[in-house]
Formats: C-alpha cells, structure tokens, sequence
C-alpha cells in the first residue's frame, strides 16, 4: 500500500462494469494514502491540483486529475515532483 522508492507515478483508472464505472485498486491505493499517509501541503489556485508529502523520504507528490473532459476530472493520478517544481508551482 505504501509507496515504493522507485515509483515516480501511480495512475487510477475506472472501468465500466455494464452498470457503472468502477474505480481499480490503483484508484483506492491513492485515496488511501491521500486519507492516512501523506501530508497535505496546499493546493494550486483552481483547488484541484494537491501538493503532499511523503514522510518517510520527504518526497512531495502531486495529486492531479488528468482526464477533464470526464466527471469529477477523472480517476485520480499520484506523480512525484522535485522539490524546485513543487515550489515553481505551489510557491512553498
């Protein structure tokens, strides 16, 4: 569940089932560490890009929704920044 020191980018994605998009594991998995890993930093000024941190190596992560032309932005996608993208971007 926690995140691997080689992972650079952990994407979701939803599948329809017949009745309903479903969400996949990779989707839970980023929705579990937003909920009980990470630590919330800020967000960008339109609110839906979210800058956290790891804090057991420190590392910032971004959440982001890659897909806005579905509902709610699409599944979620998790994409590790360098601490100077993290600042360009969120001015921390």
């Amino acid at each position: 569940m926690m995140i691997n020191s080689s992972e650079k980018k952990i994407t979701g994605n939803w599948t329809f089932n017949g009745q309903k998009m479903v969400e996949d594991e990779q989707c839970k998995r980023i929705y579990w560490l937003r909920d009980n890993h990470l630590r919330r930093i800020t967000s960008d000024q339109s609110g839906w890009d979210v800058l956290y941190q790891d804090p057991e190596d420190m590392r910032y992560w971004e959440l982001i929704y890659e897909h806005s032309e579905l509902q709610g932005g699409g599944p979620p996608s998790l994409i590790q920044l360098s601490k100077e993208d993290a600042g360009s971007k969120y001015a921390i």
